[in-house]
C-alpha cells in the first residue's frame, strides 16, 4: 500500500521539509522499555542561526503546551537556534542544551553580546513512554544535531518515538509543496510532530474512516469515548520571501491541513504552527547590514496558503503512514495505520493496491 497522496500540487525532489533551502532534519531515539521517546532537532540553515537569524512567525491554534522561547519569536520575528522537539517534560533539558550550545560557540554571549532564546516544542507522550523516567539528556540534543540531514527518517523515530495520533501510532512526519503561476516557484515545506486526536475523527484524503475502523470488532482501541486530547506542533519552511507578518499569516494556514484530518482543537491538545523563510537571514551584529530584498506581493500568498495547508495535511499523513507499532510503558501499545487499514475490505480501504 501506498499513503494517500494529498491535494494537486507538485512535491518537492524529497517530499520532505528538507526540499526547503538547506534545511537538515536529525533524530536520536530512545527505545528501552517503558522509555520510548526521543529528540528531533530542525537545522534551519548550513550556518550559525545566532549570528544569522531566521524570519520566523509563530500562532497558537489551542494552547495547552509548554513550549519555550515562542514570546521572543512574537516580538522580535526571529529565532535563533535550531528547532528542538521531544516530550513535555524534557523542554528545560533541551532548553539547557541549546543555550550551552551558543555559549560554546559565543564566549561573549551573555558578556558583551545579549543571551541566546531557545526554541523547544513539546508533545506529552506519556501513554507509550514513562515520561516521569526524564530520559531525554543534552548529550541526545547533541547527537540529534550531530546526526541531521536532508534524508531522515520519519514515523516513530526521535522525537515521535512515543507519540499517538488518533488512537495510532502517531510521530514525525513531513511533506513538501510547490508553487507556480503568478506566485513564482516557490517551495513549502511541513514536518509535524503528531499526537492529537480520536480514532473516530480521523479523515484520510477526505474520507471520513475513523468511525469504520473503530467499529473493527477485532480491533480494539483504548480511549474510544475520551475527549480530544494531546497535541501537535507543525513547522513550515519556506524559500518565499515573507516578512514576520506574512509568515504568521503562513502558520496559521497549517490549521487548514490539521482540521482536514478530523482535529477539532480540543480542550486538551496544544496545536503550535511555526514558519519560517529560509530566503534571507537577519544579521545578530549590527555592523553588518540588513538584507535589501523585495517581499512578496499580499495578493501572491494564496498559493503559498493553499501549499501549507496541503503540505501540512500530507506531513500528518506520512507520520501515520511510516509509524512502526510501538510496545511501551505498562505494556500499552499503539497500533499503525496501515495495520489498521489492512483490516478492510478492500472497496472500502483508499490505500488498496
Amino acid at each position: 500500500m501506498k499513503p494517500p497522496r494529498i491535494g494537486s500540487l507538485p512535491s518537492g525532489a524529497r517530499d520532505a521539509i528538507s526540499d526547503v533551502g538547506e534545511i537538515r532534519v536529525g533524530h536520536v531515539t530512545l527505545d528501552q522499555g517503558d522509555v520510548q521517546t526521543g529528540v528531533s532537532v530542525v537545522v534551519p540553515h548550513a550556518g550559525d542561526p545566532f549570528v544569522d537569524k531566521i524570519p520566523a512567525a509563530a500562532v497558537v491554534i489551542n494552547g495547552f503546551g509548554k513550549s519555550a522561547g515562542l514570546i521572543q519569536v512574537a516580538e522580535l520575528g526571529v529565532f535563533e537556534t535550531p528547532l528542538a522537539l521531544s516530550n513535555t517534560f524534557a523542554v528545560g533539558t533541551l532548553a539547557q542544551a541549546q543555550i550551552r550550545a551558543a555559549m560554546v560557540a559565543h564566549p561573549r554571549l551573555g558578556r558583551e553580546w545579549a543571551t541566546v532564546n531557545p526554541l523547544v516544542f513539546e508533545c506529552n507522550d506519556g501513554y507509550l513512554n514513562d515520561i516521569r523516567a526524564l530520559a531525554v539528556s543534552e548529550e541526545h540534543y547533541r547527537g540529534a544535531l550531530d546526526a541531521a540531514s536532508a534524508d531522515f527518517a520519519q514515523g516513530s523515530v526521535g522525537a515521535g518515538r512515543g507519540m499517538s495520533a488518533f488512537g495510532l501510532k502517531g510521530g514525525i512526519g513531513a511533506a513538501s509543496r510547490r508553487t507556480g503561476g503568478h506566485t513564482g516557484d516557490y517551495t513549502v515545506g511541513a514536518l509535524v510532530l503528531a499526537n492529537f486526536g480520536r480514532l473516530e475523527s480521523l479523515t484520510l484524503a477526505g474520507r471520513p474512516l475513523g468511525r469504520r475502523l473503530a467499529a473493527i470488532p477485532s480491533a480494539p482501541f483504548p480511549e474510544k469515548e475520551s475527549p480530544e486530547q494531546g497535541s501537535i506542533i507543525m513547522l513550515l519552511a519556506t524559500d518565499a520571501p515573507l516578512d514576520a507578518r506574512q509568515l504568521r499569516r503562513l502558520a496559521l494556514r497549517a490549521g487548514a491541513g490539521l482540521a482536514r484530518t478530523g482535529s477539532v482543537f480540543g480542550h486538551g491538545s496544544g496545536d503550535i504552527a511555526l514558519a519560517f523563510s529560509t530566503a534571507y537571514t537577519l544579521p545578530h551584529l549590527p555592523s553588518r547590514p540588513m538584507p535589501a530584498l523585495a517581499m512578496l506581493h499580499e495578493t501572491r500568498l494564496d498559493p503559498l496558503f493553499s501549499a501549507a495547508a496541503e503540505a501540512t495535511e500530507q506531513a500528518i499523513i506520512h507520520a501515520l503512514w511510516h509509524a512502526e507499532p510501538v510496545r511501551g510503558r505498562d505494556g500499552h501499545v499503539r497500533r499503525t495505520l496501515r495495520e489498521t487499514l489492512r483490516r478492510l475490505p478492500d472497496e472500502e480501504n483508499p490505500c488498496a493496491s
